[in-house]
């Protein structure tokens, strides 16, 4: 049997060590690298791709959302499980949108920790078990909120949720559990939890691709501040040459957000 091949990355070397030892017990992983730095750790894995990235939430200038915004883009087919010091809602929720599989937390118990990194392993979504967190399903109806303003300024580029959705989202966040909305809306758990897949899956795309936006907008705001500028060489930009740039940059934004939509 071909072995999961992991990636380690904390900046607490015992903390890393201790995961090292666990999946070295098991016959179906390998680890194949480690480091203490995120910036370091995404040089190592797109040298040698790994199945799966457990990297560190918090970690000097690159912090685990970002990272795994990069690895995703990137390298989609690797799985990243982040890290956190301790069970935050703030953080579990940039993981959710940032398109980590799962967050555990540095207690986590080692048998839990080898189940969710199996069940990652075969493409599965644990964190997806968040969003039944009624304070964090407040909070992804509060971000969809957001994307239905931003879509007025860019033609509708982000996803949107369904009225099902929504009336899912709200029953959560008022306490309901999986059972009592099934019930209440006449519809079975697994249609709930096919929704919710649907939604962490929307939740993930806006996020890639609010950051491309972010992106453009700077690109679109360097060279604005070069049109701006006096004309004292050939070398400058024309307004007629930054519309332009802005017009293709812009296409090119609607094409990738397209692809990996």
């Amino acid at each position: 049997m071909e072995k999961v091949k992991v990636f380690l990355s904390d900046p607490q070397v015992l903390f890393r060590e201790g995961i090292h030892f666990i999946l070295s017990g098991e016959d179906d992983f390998e680890v194949t690298g480690e480091t203490t730095s995120n910036e370091e750790a995404f040089t190592l894995i797109g040298v040698n791709p790994p199945n799966i990235a457990i990297l560190s939430m918090r970690n000097g200038k690159l912090d685990g959302p970002e990272i795994t915004r990069r690895i995703k883009r990137s390298l989609p087919s690797i799985s990243v499980i982040l890290i956190m010091d301790k069970s935050n809602e703030e953080e579990l929720f940039l993981g959710m949108k940032c398109g980590a599989s799962a967050c555990l937390t540095k207690d986590a118990d080692p048998d839990y920790l080898l189940d969710i990194i199996r069940v990652v392993a075969q493409g599965s979504h644990p964190i997806i078990e968040a969003l039944q967190v009624p304070e964090l399903a407040s909070k992804v109806l509060e971000e969809f909120r957001d994307v239905a303003e931003l879509n007025e300024q860019f033609n509708n580029l982000m996803a949107t949720i369904t009225p099902k959705e929504i009336e899912i989202l709200n029953s959560i966040a008022a306490g309901n559990s999986i059972e009592q909305i099934a019930g209440t809306l006449d519809i079975s758990e697994e249609t709930i939890r096919r929704n919710l897949r649907l939604i962490l899956n929307k939740l993930v795309s806006n996020d890639q691709t609010r950051a491309l936006i972010e992106a453009a907008q700077r690109s679109l705001h360097f060279v604005g501040n070069i049109v701006k500028m006096d004309r004292t060489s050939a070398d400058c930009v024309t307004r007629a040459e930054f519309n332009e740039f802005k017009e293709k940059l812009m296409e090119r934004l609607k094409t990738f957000i397209g692809e990996i939509a």
